[in-house]
């Protein structure tokens, strides 16, 4: 065991006291070149550090995009290893945005890559793909537990092309996206306050009134700002479900770096306005 409390408890615990905004770690090409930085191992480390020195004391969570750190290679891998490090120590929740999914002992092996304690990308969650069935997660599940990190699974998401597989409907007559959701509920069932393992779910998609989004879990919700949706919108999507909800705001962030206090500034922005649109729910 980890001596971590379970990632759902350190979760609520967090929202509760810091808001419920995660801001992305995206360090793709033209935002580095945005920032007026080159597109290199320099470059990456650079904008890391200024968004978690910026940013990882106030607000809940954190998600580092793996693959923009992947594309350098091992030194790449370990600017995101320093990231994890630094912006855990500064209090924030780390929601690595990797989107794994395999079977049997290669999931096994992602899970033990960032979820395992003493794993250098050990993160407090990790998003994951269940399109191989939702049992192939279940040693990402298994190991979750076993060391109080979460899971984010991917069931309702902001991409137009999700819905092919999502809103496939089973020979049952539920779809996938809502069978992923029901599989949640199953695995959260009786925690207080809140289970580890949460769904992603698109901030984008409207009225979600049909999909039974109680399930006792976070909810990670991408697509506010940049990709139109705004804090207002939450209620209207989520409806009751939506104190759970964990909004993910990115580039509405990150355009107003490389200016610590701007991005700071930024940050504390969506924060009250997403705390705002919570509370008057």
């Amino acid at each position: 065991m980890s001596g971590l409390e379970p990632f759902g408890v350190r979760l609520r615990r967090a929202m509760d006291e810091r808001g419920p905004l995660c801001v992305g770690i995206d360090p793709h090409a033209s935002l580095l070149a945005e920032w007026g930085l080159n597109d290199d191992v320099a470059g990456l480390e650079r904008f890391s550090r200024t968004v978690v020195e910026a940013v990882a004391d106030r607000v809940a969570v954190l998600k580092p995009q793996s693959a923009f750190f992947e594309r350098f290679g091992s030194r790449g891998v370990a600017v995101l290893e320093k990231s994890v490090e630094e912006a855990r120590a500064a209090g924030a929740l780390i929601v690595m945005d990797a989107k794994r999914g395999d079977i049997g002992s290669t999931m096994a092996a992602y899970a033990q890559a960032f979820l395992h304690k003493d794993a250098p990308l050990f993160s407090d969650a990790l998003t994951v793909s269940p399109y191989l069935g939702y049992g192939s997660l279940s040693p990402a599940v298994a190991l979750a537990r076993e060391s109080g990190a979460g899971l984010f699974v991917l069931a309702l998401t902001s991409n137009p092309e999700g819905g092919e597989v999502q809103h496939a409907v089973r020979a049952d007559g539920r779809n996938v996206g809502a069978t992923m959701l029901a599989h949640l509920a199953a695995e959260n069932a009786g925690q207080e306050p809140l289970g580890s393992f949460g769904a992603v779910v698109g901030a984008t998609l409207g009225d979600l009134s049909t999909y039974d989004l109680d399930i006792n879990g976070p909810l990670l919700a991408p697509g506010i700002g940049a990709q139109g949706a705004t804090p207002a919108d939450l209620p209207g999507v989520f409806g009751a479900a939506v104190r759970n909800v964990v909004p993910n705001v990115s580039r509405g962030v990150l355009r107003h770096g490389p200016d610590a206090v701007a991005l700071r500034d930024a940050a504390e922005r969506f924060a009250e306005e997403i705390r705002a649109a919570v509370t008057s729910s």
